[in-house]
């Protein structure tokens, strides 16, 4: 059976000041799959993320959701925490409730219900998660220059300047594109042939 622990930031004051996460976290415990949740302070933090450790060991957690801030900001900060607890990092959900719901709300009744929300669409996703593991493909340094007029010959020219294998891919029967069909060039009256 599939054991869910929400994670609710209070990001100091950041998430705090406007939802009410005590009641967030008791409005998540009662969702369905969740057999645990809690709220801290800074959940990024080294003792914040050893709750989420300690919680997954202790409670027998299978996935995890936390709300907190971006997940640009500290998403890889809880994967590794997770995978530190013998999860799978990909068994994991996280949710903005400081940008996209802190921060574009004044009222606080709004703002957790909103955070309520995030939560349980979060959770009700992460129990669908399957685990996943990181792979590697190679790449083959070579490049494809479509186009054979001035800017993809110089396009061209400049990746295989650069050391790289270029192909260039043009439809007319001669290259040039429309300079070709140019008599002579301002302000030189070069020949742009």
């Amino acid at each position: 059976m599939k054991r869910v622990g929400v994670f609710v930031c209070d990001c100091g004051s950041n998430i705090a000041g406007t939802v009410d996460t005590g009641l967030v976290a008791e409005e998540a415990a009662k969702m369905p799959g969740v057999a645990f949740s809690t709220t801290y302070k800074y959940m990024c933090s080294d003792p914040g993320q050893e709750l989420i450790r300690k919680a997954i060991a202790e409670q027998g957690l299978s996935q995890v959701v936390v709300a907190s801030c971006s997940p640009r900001m500290h998403e890889n900060t809880f994967r590794k925490a997770i995978a530190g607890a013998g999860l799978n990092p990909y068994l994991f959900e996280m949710v903005n409730i400081r940008e996209q719901d802190s921060w574009v709300h004044s009222d606080r009744e709004q703002a957790t219900r909103k955070a309520c929300d995030l939560i349980r669409m979060a959770v009700f996703k992460v129990l669908k998660n399957k685990p996943l593991q990181a792979g590697t493909i190679p790449v083959t340094r070579r490049a494809l220059v479509i186009g054979g007029g001035i800017a993809g010959m110089q396009s061209a020219l400049d990746i295989a300047d650069a050391g790289y294998d270029v192909v260039l891919v043009e439809r007319e029967a001669t290259i040039g594109g429309k300079m070709v069909q140019l008599d002579k060039t301002f302000p030189t009256l070069d020949c742009s042939a």
